[in-house]
C-alpha cells in the first residue's frame, strides 16, 4: 500500500482548552497589516548543548556491526554543559545577543529587559507605543516582570500569548537555524567557550532576508492556525 514505518511528528501537546485559546488568539490579529507585524519586537531564550545526540537518527547496519564508528552516537556523563542565550529581533533589526550566565529567573530577565530591551525599542521605535512579545516561561509571567510591564504601558505594549505554541512563534525558527548550524560544524565544538564564541557569530551573521521573512510569515501563521481551528500547524 506504499506506507512505511516513520516516527512520529513531534507537535505541541494541545488540549482542547490550548485550541480554543488559539484559535481566539488567531482571530484577534487575522486582520493585522504587515506595517504592524513590523512594530512587533520578538524575544526569546534558548539553551545550546556541547553535545547532543537527535535520537531520531537512524542507521543501517548488519549484524555484529553496532559498535563500528558510523554506527555510534557519542554521549558524555551529565553535566558537560551548553549556554543559554537571550536574542531579541524584529523587521528592522536583530538586538545584540546576551550570554546567560546564571539560571533565568524573574530578578536576572528583568536585568536583561532593563539593560537590554529599551534601549533596543527606543533606538527602533522613538516615536510611539510598540509591541513586544514574549513566550509564557515562568520567568516570563513572574509577577514583578508583569508589573514593569504595566508600569511602562506607555511605552512598549506587551502582546498576549496562547499556551503551547511554537509554531506561530518566529522567533523558535532562529533559534532552530542557530541549532542546525552548530550541529553541522566539523569538528564540534569542544567546549564551552567555544560553543560560545560560534553561537554569538551565527547569531550576528545572520541574515536580515531571513528574519524579515519571519516576520512576513505571520499572516499565513495565522491563517493556517484557523483553518485547522487551533490545531497544530506545520509551522
Amino acid at each position: 500500500m506504499g506506507m512505511c514505518s516513520r516516527h512520529p511528528t513531534r507537535v505541541p501537546l494541545l488540549t482542547k482548552r490550548h485550541r480554543q485559546l488559539r484559535l481566539q488568539w488567531a482571530r484577534e490579529h487575522r486582520d493585522w497589516t504587515m506595517d504592524e507585524w513590523k512594530r512587533v519586537a520578538w524575544w526569546d531564550e534558548s539553551r545550546f548543548l556541547i553535545h547532543h545526540v537527535d535520537s531520531r537518527v537512524r542507521v543501517r547496519r548488519l549484524p555484529g556491526e553496532q559498535l563500528l564508528p558510523s554506527c555510534t552516537a557519542g554521549h558524555t556523563q551529565a553535566g558537560d554543559g551548553g549556554i543559554m542565550l537571550w536574542g531579541t529581533f524584529s523587521w528592522a533589526a536583530l538586538e545584540p545577543v546576551v550570554v546567560v550566565e546564571q539560571t533565568m529567573k524573574a530578578a536576572n530577565y528583568l536585568n536583561i529587559i532593563a539593560d537590554q530591551l529599551y534601549p533596543y525599542m527606543a533606538f527602533l521605535f522613538p516615536t510611539g507605543i510598540e509591541i513586544i512579545h514574549q513566550d509564557n516561561a515562568p520567568c516570563h509571567k513572574a509577577r514583578i516582570v508583569l508589573e514593569c510591564f504595566e508600569e511602562h504601558t506607555d511605552e512598549l505594549h506587551l502582546m498576549s500569548w496562547r499556551p503551547n505554541s511554537p509554531d506561530i512563534n518566529p522567533m523558535e525558527h532562529i533559534w532552530d537555524v542557530m541549532e542546525r548550524q552548530l550541529r553541522a560544524e566539523t569538528p564540534p565544538c569542544p567546549n564551552i567557550s567555544t560553543l560560545r564564541d560560534h553561537s554569538l557569530d551565527i547569531w550576528y551573521n545572520l541574515s536580515p532576508v531571513m528574519y524579515q521573512k519571519l516576520v512576513a510569515s505571520m499572516r499565513r501563521r495565522i491563517a493556517a492556525v484557523l483553518k485547522v481551528k487551533g490545531g497544530a500547524t506545520c509551522y
